[in-house]
């Protein structure tokens, strides 16, 4: 198959919704073979654990790679599109199960929803990750129990764009010559391979935005250094500002006509908007950005029927507040000078990609919300790229004088999973300590009196009420046997399919343990672009959801998170631009759970906490 063949293949299957014939071909081209299977599995089919979020899938086939690997095709049809988005962990572990029902290590499957039809999907590659230890005869053996496994997916479907798909499975889908190791399939779904790329085109955009911006005169009432930072503060904060925008548009809140829910909002509102202002010879910048930035998502509407309306552009557009909006500038009198050619213009980048415009750059990348998880990652620009984009955009003699470095994502969760574990263990458990509190009768040390002299412990007992090592599988595993424990509870007792997979100690003091990580006080003294509150944010909400079967707290991951960023989370930095982007992925981490479509809150605002 030619390139062009090849990349046409792509489109067609990804830029619409799922159909099973397509995507079958599809996959025949992809692994050149496949041994078929007709195994459909509906109703008692399915295990009792996934259920709720399955409604039937399909085993289509099974492919073995030339080192003999296997690798499993499944197709699995979810109850709706909320447990497709949001369901995640479920159906990576829904995933597992079936690997290890099929005794395979690897599979590629498509993900639909019932409701809405295929319209939109997604693509994933799991595979199971072994953990090893060493019993008691120091044997290396795997666990089985509560064992991780890496799903790697593309957001697919009608909504959607293949620009990524295309670029990555490409090499894949023309090597007829030769049958694909599982090794190169897996490398197809390669998260850096997007992050480098969006970061270079970035970058540019940064550039030329920067260069344009010199020669105006708001740019130049000051020193060299100062009008330099006033340009890059204001290309970075303009960036940063419509792909926040991309997010929302991506969430349904734009464009939502008169008395719609929120999240029925056009897609592709930041494009649609700019054809429209084009064809009436406006300008994107003056007539249509400031007021969406400064008025509509700035300024609250009470008095009207409908708070949502936005009368300017005859829609609903969110109050979100929050402090990302809020003009730098006198933006109703000060004409800052941006023309439609840097958001859209037919110029051809380094890949041969036409438009090198803001609105075409991001219109080529799929975009998510959730920052990923370690175990779960979507092959799209997700806030956490925001961070690598910060750290990268700044030249090397300027991050050795701030320290901006920025943490690969794993690490940033180990550290977390420790500093968390450290502290419930400080605040739940009394260890014996070596000092005495420095009181009054300290100077009876130095009299005769101490008979011994010896210093005696302020805290001379034990008292462990969950060991360690129990908070550690709460932190590091509680989110894998959180549906486990909710349906051993559902039961009512344990029994031998079924058992508890979190530590008694953790359960009969869950109450406790839940309040100590709603108390938490957490600050980053040099945040950078967010990196560790976000991670120690997503730790937080995950240990308390794993708590709430035990503990009675009935709060869902969108309160819990608000919760956690108003009353725990602080931070400091040098960069102004870093504070932007550290509050940018704190509000997207909220916004990603908000699922009350009727009423969307303001965000909180940030102003006196990241600073």
């Amino acid at each position: 198959m030619d390139k062009n063949q090849a990349q046409q293949l792509i489109h067609d299957l990804f830029s619409q919704r799922f159909d099973p014939e397509r995507h079958q071909y599809f996959l025949r081209n992809l692994l050149n073979h496949f041994e078929p299977r007709d195994g459909h599995y509906i109703g008692n089919y399915i295990p009792d654990a996934f259920k709720f979020h399955i409604n039937q899938y399909w085993r289509i086939g099974k492919y073995v790679d030339p080192d003999g690997d296997e690798l499993d095709l499944l197709v699995v049809e979810v109850k709706n599109l909320t447990k497709l988005d949001h369901a995640r962990s479920a159906l990576r572990n829904f995933a597992v199960n079936r690997l290890k029902q099929f005794e395979k290590e690897a599979s590629l499957i498509a993900f639909y929803a019932q409701d809405d039809a295929g319209a939109d999907w997604r693509f994933s590659f799991v595979k199971i990750e072994h953990e090893a230890y060493q019993d008691s005869k120091g044997k290396v053996k795997l666990k089985q129990q509560l064992t991780p496994a890496r799903r790697y997916s593309y957001l697919v479907g009608e909504h959607e764009n293949s620009h990524t798909a295309c670029r990555q499975l490409l090499p894949v889908l023309s090597m007829d010559y030769a049958d694909p190791r599982i090794e190169e399939i897996e490398a197809a779904f390669s998260i850096e391979k997007v992050t480098s790329e969006f970061f270079d085109q970035y970058k540019a955009l940064f550039q030329k935005l920067a260069e344009h911006l010199k020669s105006q005169k708001q740019f130049r009432r000051g020193t060299e250094t100062e009008n330099s930072l006033s340009v890059s503060r204001f290309a970075k904060k303009l960036l940063g500002q419509i792909v926040f925008l991309y997010f929302l548009q991506k969430k349904g809140w734009l464009g939502v006509s008169a008395n719609n829910r929120w999240g029925e909002g056009d897609r592709r509102f930041m494009r649609q908007r700019f054809e429209q202002i084009t064809i009436n010879g406006a300008d994107y910048y003056h007539d249509f950005l400031q007021y969406l930035f400064y008025e509509a998502l700035a300024c609250e509407r009470k008095e009207q029927t409908d708070p949502g309306y936005y009368a300017r552009f005859d829609c609903r557009v969110p109050f979100l507040n929050g402090g990302l909006f809020e003009a730098d500038y006198n933006w109703k009198n000060v004409a800052i000078d941006l023309p439609n050619r840097l958001f859209h213009n037919d110029e051809k980048n380094k890949a041969g990609d036409i438009g090198t415009g803001i609105l075409d750059v991001f219109d080529r990348y799929n975009f998510t919300i959730k920052e990923d998880e370690p175990l779960d990652k979507e092959v799209a620009v997700d806030p956490e790229m925001l961070g690598k984009v910060f750290e990268n955009m700044l030249e090397i003699s300027e991050r050795r004088v701030k320290g901006a470095y920025y943490t690969p994502r794993e690490i940033v969760h180990y550290m977390c999973q420790e500093s968390l574990i450290h502290y419930l263990d400080n605040t739940l458990n009394s260890h014996p300590t070596f000092y005495r509190d420095f009181d009054s009768n300290q100077m009876n040390l130095f009299r005769k009196q101490n008979r011994n002299g010896q210093l005696r412990f302020t805290k001379e007992y034990k008292d462990i009420r969950a060991p360690r090592k129990d908070l550690e599988i709460l932190i590091r595993k509680g989110r894998l046997a959180l549906e486990n424990d909710q349906r051993v509870l559902n039961k009512g007792r344990e029994t031998p399919t079924y058992i508890f997979q979190l530590p008694e100690s953790v359960r009969s003091h869950a109450k406790e343990i839940d309040a100590a990580l709603a108390d938490i006080k957490i600050c980053d003294p040099t945040i950078g672009s967010g990196a560790f509150p976000v991670g120690l944010l997503h730790e937080i909400v995950n240990a308390r959801l794993a708590l709430a079967p035990h503990c009675g707290n009935a709060k869902s991951a969108y309160e819990l998170k608000r919760h956690a960023i108003a009353e725990s989370l602080y931070g400091v930095d040098l960069d102004a631009s870093a504070i932007d982007i550290a509050r940018l992925r704190l509000w997207l981490s909220l916004i990603v759970e908000e699922e009350d479509y009727d009423t969307i809150e303001a965000l909180p605002n940030l102003d006196y906490k990241i600073v």
